[in-house]
C-alpha cells in the first residue's frame, strides 16, 4: 500500500508568479535546495509534458544527490504533474488557485510513498522548501 501527502500553502502573490517559480528552471533553482546543505540544486526542468529532467546536488555516502523527473501534465497556470524519483519514484502534482485579493493556494499531493518515515521526510521537504518558494514570489 502506498501513501499520499498532501499539503496546501497560501501565498501573498499572483497566481502567473508562482506559475513561473514552479516552471522555470532557474527559479526553482532558487527554492529547491539540499535539504542539508542548502545548496541549490541545479536542474534542467522545462514544463514540456514528456519532457525528462534532472535535479542535481552534492551526493553523499547515502545517496547519489540525483532526483530524476518526467513532466506527466502541463496546464498553465492551475495545474502541473511529474514523476519524482531517488529511489522511490512517487508524482508530485501541484493545483494553484486564485483566491483573490492577492492570494493564491498552492496544493501539493505526492503519491507512491512507501512508509511513515519517508512521507514524515517528504512533510519536512516540502515544507521547507515551500518556505524558501515564498520568498522567491514575494
Amino acid at each position: 500500500m502506498s501513501l499520499t501527502l498532501s499539503m496546501d500553502f497560501q501565498f501573498k502573490t499572483s497566481i502567473e508568479k508562482l506559475w513561473s517559480a514552479l516552471t522555470d528552471s532557474s527559479k526553482l533553482a532558487k527554492w529547491v535546495a539540499n535539504i542539508h546543505t542548502g545548496q541549490p540544486m541545479e536542474n534542467d526542468f522545462e514544463p514540456v509534458v514528456g519532457r525528462r529532467f534532472q535535479f542535481r546536488t552534492q551526493p553523499n555516502e547515502y545517496w547519489n544527490g540525483i532526483i530524476e523527473g518526467e513532466v506527466l501534465i502541463v496546464e498553465e497556470p492551475h495545474r502541473l504533474s511529474y514523476t519524482w524519483a531517488s529511489g522511490e519514484k512517487h508524482t508530485v502534482t501541484w493545483t494553484l488557485q486564485d483566491l483573490g485579493d492577492g492570494k493564491v493556494n498552492l496544493h501539493l499531493e505526492q503519491t507512491g510513498i512507501s512508509n511513515a518515515p519517508a512521507l514524515n521526510g517528504a512533510k519536512f521537504g516540502w515544507s521547507k522548501w515551500c518556505g524558501e518558494l515564498e520568498k522567491v514570489v514575494a
